[in-house]
């Protein structure tokens, strides 16, 4: 009988074990620059696959650029705002369509930990658009009514920054009194070999595809640059010689 019940708390213990496993990150990085700091995240493609690939799609696009935080509420969320109502620059036609879709609510059972990343959407589970929240503390009421879909990497000492300055309440929400600008975002690929040279202790898989993807856009966004670097240059010496 004891034999019996050890038995049964070793693979007790083991299923704990395993469903409180952190899922596994994508190679995919991304990085809003505010005049605070970076805040740089990651993303999880098996817990959120239709999340992760619209939200990245609309940090390719530029979509979140001069978008800001509407929200900020010390211990527990920072909220990026919608896309399409956040922006001060105007959208282009792709922008638009893609900021506009709305995505079906991707619950799981990962928690809502500091750090996490949650969309944010209306009483229809289903109505998730573009805005998310980066968690500022543990939220356990919101574990399985809203949409994990990656976390915080680096840039918590920003984090902290925002979560110093001043707000306001409306209704339910304490908002910034200034508004938190994301400046600018880029996105790129890690390797297993650089999570490790930054001490990581968890070493990430990915695909050679996903690699060579990324790597073709990051040298179109190179290419992009540099040629957007050199009409600047020209326009300069044309008005200020």
């Amino acid at each position: 009988m004891w034999k019996l019940c050890w038995v049964c708390w070793a693979v007790a213990s083991l299923f704990v074990v395993v469903s409180s496993q952190e899922p596994e990150l994508s190679s995919a990085r991304v990085v809003f620059q505010t005049k605070y700091g970076d805040i740089e995240f990651g993303f999880y493609p098996s817990v959120a696959p239709k999340t992760v690939d619209h939200i990245f799609k609309l940090v390719r696009l530029g979509g979140y650029n001069t978008n800001h935080f509407f929200r900020v509420d010390k211990g527990f969320v920072a909220q990026v705002a919608d896309v399409a109502s956040g922006r001060s620059a105007p959208m282009n036609e792709e922008q638009r369509r893609e900021a506009e879709k709305t995505i079906v609510g991707e619950f799981s059972d990962v928690k809502h930990v500091r750090g996490i990343l949650s969309m944010g959407r209306y009483s229809d589970p289903n109505s998730a658009q573009s805005s998310f929240s980066m968690l500022l503390g543990d939220a356990p009421h919101l574990d399985r009514e809203y949409a994990i879909f990656g976390k915080v990497t680096k840039g918590d000492e920003t984090l902290r920054k925002l979560e110093q300055l001043p707000t306001r309440r409306e209704g339910i929400f304490v908002m910034p009194t200034e508004r938190i600008t994301i400046l600018s975002s880029y996105y790129y690929a890690v390797s297993s070999v650089l999570l490790i040279s930054h001490g990581y202790s968890t070493v990430y898989k990915f695909t050679d595809t996903e690699m060579e993807s990324c790597e073709n856009e990051r040298s179109v966004l190179k290419r992009r640059l540099t040629a957007s670097a050199i009409e600047i240059e020209r326009q300069r010496m044309k008005c200020f010689p």
